[in-house]
C-alpha cells in the first residue's frame, strides 16, 4: 500500500523495449540506478516494464546505447494527470478560484446550530444573536464569542447559560434554560374559596380555613365554599368562653360535578374563492440571511389574490443545511362569489371548536358525557352543546379589607 502510494505520488511511466538483446538494457538500468518494476516478456526481442517519471528520460537514453526502441505506452501518478489541464486555462482558473473560496469562506459563519433549549424556540434565540453580531455570514475570527454570550444571556432571562463555539464555518451554540420560579403566595392575604360554576359537591379537600360544605351539598356560583374565618373554640371541659375568630387565607381543593352549556353559531352563507387563472411568478435567492430578488415584479399584481411560497434549501449529502435558498412566490388572482356552506361541514366545525373550548374551560376536569342541539335559524346555524364534567370548582376570592390595605399601605 505504501509503494503503491509512493508511485502515485511521484508517477510512473510504462515503457516497451524492442531489439536484439533487451536483457543488455534491463542491466544496464540497474548499473546505472534506473528503478523498474513490473518486467513483463512479450516475446523473445520486446518486453514490458515500469520506471519512475524521472527516470523515463535516462531509460530512453539508455535504450539508444543498446540498440533498443524504447516506447511510452501509458504513464499515471499525480503529475501526469495536472499535466492534462496544462493548456485549459479556464479549468486552471476555476481550480485557483475554487481554491481561494475554500480558503476565504471556510473563515465566514455560514450555519448555526442552537442545542438544549425545550421552551424558549429557537428562532427567538438566533433572533437575539443576530442582534449581537452573530449571523450567517459573519467573520468568525473577529467574534468576541464572551461578548455575544454575556450580551444575549441579559436579553434573553429564560436562559440560564450559554455557550458559543466555532468550529470552522459552524457556529455551535449550547444553552440551558432557566428554572421557572415557583408561584409564591401571599400567606398575609386573607380571602376566601368560592365555587366558580354551580354543582353538586362530590369531596372537598380543605388546607386552611373552615369548609362550609361536604359532598353532596348543591353550591351555585359565587357561594363559599371554605371560609377565611375560623373559629377558636375554647379548650374541652373547660367553662372558659369561647376564643374568638382568626382570619387566614382558605385554601384547598372542591370537587364537584357540574353541568355546562356552551353555545356558537355559524352562517351557512359565505363566499368563496374563484380563481380567475392569471398567476404571476417570482423567483429570489437568499444568501447568507440577504434575500436578492432576480426575476419577477415584486409589487402587488392583483386586488384579490393568494400568495403560494415554495423554497429549494441546499443541502449537504450529510444532511448540513447551507444558508442558500431558492424560493418562487406564485400569486393566484381570484373573485369572491357567495355560496351556501354544507350543513354538517358547519356542524362539525361547530362541534369541534365547543369541545376545544370546553375542554378548556373544565382544565385537567374530566368530561363525563356531552350532547349537541343543532337549529337552523335566519340563515344562521345554532349549536348548543351540553356537557357534564367532574372538575375543581375553588376559586380563592380575597377579603376587601385585605384589598384596601394593600392598596393604601
Amino acid at each position: 500500500m505504501l509503494s503503491w502510494l509512493t508511485n502515485a505520488l511521484r508517477g510512473k511511466v510504462c515503457l516497451e523495449v524492442e531489439g536484439a538483446f533487451p536483457e543488455r538494457f534491463l542491466n544496464l538500468c540497474a548499473q546505472r540506478g534506473v528503478l523498474f518494476w513490473n518486467v513483463e516478456w512479450l516475446e523473445a526481442t520486446r518486453l514490458r516494464l515500469t520506471v519512475t517519471r524521472q527516470g523515463a528520460g535516462a531509460a530512453a537514453a539508455l535504450g539508444e546505447r543498446v540498440m533498443c526502441t524504447v516506447t511510452r505506452t501509458g504513464q499515471a501518478g499525480a503529475l501526469a494527470f495536472l499535466e492534462r489541464f496544462r493548456r485549459r486555462y479556464a479549468l486552471l482558473i476555476g481550480l485557483a478560484l475554487s481554491l481561494t473560496a475554500v480558503c476565504v469562506l471556510s473563515q465566514f459563519v455560514l450555519t448555526i446550530e442552537v442545542e438544549g433549549n425545550q421552551r424558549v424556540p429557537t428562532a427567538v434565540i438566533l433572533t437575539e444573536l443576530r442582534r449581537q453580531g452573530l449571523r450567517p455570514g459573519v467573520y468568525g475570527p473577529g467574534l468576541d464569542e464572551e461578548s455575544l454570550r454575556t450580551k444575549a444571556l441579559l436579553q434573553l432571562p429564560e436562559l440560564s447559560w450559554m455557550s458559543v463555539n466555532l468550529y470552522g464555518t459552524r457556529a455551535q451554540v449550547l444553552v440551558r434554560e432557566a428554572t421557572p420560579e415557583p408561584e409564591m403566595v401571599d400567606l398575609s392575604q386573607t380571602g376566601r374559596v368560592v365555587a366558580r360554576a354551580s354543582g353538586i359537591v362530590t369531596r372537598i379537600e380543605p388546607l386552611s380555613g373552615e369548609a362550609l360544605v361536604e359532598p353532596g351539598d348543591t353550591v351555585l356560583a359565587g357561594e363559599t365554599l371554605i371560609s377565611g374565618t375560623v373559629h377558636l373554640d375554647a379548650p374541652k371541659y373547660s367553662e372558659l368562653p369561647d376564643l374568638g375568630t382568626l382570619q387566614v387565607r382558605a385554601e384547598g381543593r372542591i370537587y364537584a360535578r357540574t353541568w355546562r352549556t356552551l353555545e356558537a353559531e355559524i352562517p351557512l352563507t359565505g363566499q368563496v374563492k374563484v380563481y380567475t387563472g392569471e398567476e404571476r411568478s417570482q423567483w429570489s435567492v437568499t444568501v447568507l440571511g440577504q434575500r436578492l430578488v432576480f426575476f419577477g415584479n415584486s409589487g402587488i399584481p392583483f386586488d384579490q389574490y393568494d400568495k403560494i411560497k415554495k423554497v429549494w434549501e441546499l443541502t449537504l449529502p450529510g444532511g448540513q443545511e447551507m444558508p442558500l435558498t431558492v424560493q418562487r412566490e406564485t400569486c393566484r388572482a381570484y373573485t369572491a362569489a357567495a355560496a351556501e356552506l354544507d350543513a354538517q361541514a358547519a356542524q362539525a366545525l361547530l362541534e369541534s371548536r365547543l369541545l376545544e373550548k370546553l375542554e378548556e374551560t373544565v382544565g385537567e376536569g374530566e368530561i363525563v358525557s356531552t350532547g349537541f342541539t343543532a337549529r337552523q335559524e335566519e340563515g344562521m346555524l345554532r349549536l348548543t352543546l351540553q356537557a357534564e364534567c367532574t372538575e375543581e370548582i375553588g376559586r380563592f376570592v380575597p377579603d376587601e379589607i385585605t384589598q384596601e390595605n394593600e392598596a393604601d399601605p
